[in-house]
C-alpha cells in the first residue's frame, strides 16, 4: 500500500515496548522519535495521540515480523491488530512492511556506533526508524 505524501509515523510494535519514528515522503528520511514503554493500550494510545497532534501525519507504517520460512509470526498478528486500532482511532491509512531482522540490525548499528549502554528502548526506536526508512526507500512509496 502506498500512503499519501507528507509526514509519516512508523512503529516497531512489541508487547512491552513500541518504538516510534517519524519521516517525510518529500525528503525520504526517517528519524527516531521515542519508545513507548508500557503494556497498557490506553497509555500507548494516549502517547500516540500526543505524537499525532504534534506531527500531524498523513499515515502510519507498522512493521510486521515474519519467520525465516516466511510464515506468520505471532507478533505479526498483534501488530496487525495494533495497526487496525491506529487506523480506527485516528482515521489515517496504515501500511504494513516486513520488519524481519530490523531489531537485530538496530542492535548491530548501535554496537558499531560504540553505544554499549543502549537500552531496549534505543533498539526499538532505531528499529522503527529502519522500518520507516525501508518503506521510504521502496519504489512505490
Amino acid at each position: 500500500m502506498s500512503l499519501p505524501q507528507g509526514t509519516l509515523l512508523a512503529f516497531d510494535f512489541g508487547e512491552k515496548r513500541v518504538g516510534v519514528a517519524v519521516g517525510e515522503t518529500a525528503t525520504r528520511l526517517a528519524h527516531p522519535l521515542e519508545t513507548i514503554a508500557t503494556e497498557s493500550n490506553d497509555v500507548r494510545f494516549e502517547a500516540i495521540a500526543r505524537l499525532v497532534a504534534e506531527w500531524r501525519p498523513v499515515g502510519f507504517v507498522v512493521g510486521q515480523p515474519r519467520h525465516p520460512d516466511g510464515g506468520e509470526h505471532e507478533v505479526a498478528r498483534l501488530a496487525g491488530r495494533f495497526g487496525r486500532r491506529l487506523e480506527g482511532r485516528f482515521g489515517l491509512p496504515v501500511a504494513y512492511v516486513d520488519e524481519t531482522l530490523t531489531s537485530s540490525e538496530a542492535e548491530s548499528q548501535l554496537r558499531a556506533a560504540g553505544n554499549r549502554r543502549s537500552g531496549k528502548g534505543d533498539v526499538d526506536t532505531l528499529a522503527a526508524t529502519l522500518i520507516l526508512q525501508g518503506y521510504l526507500d521502496a519504489p512505490a512509496a
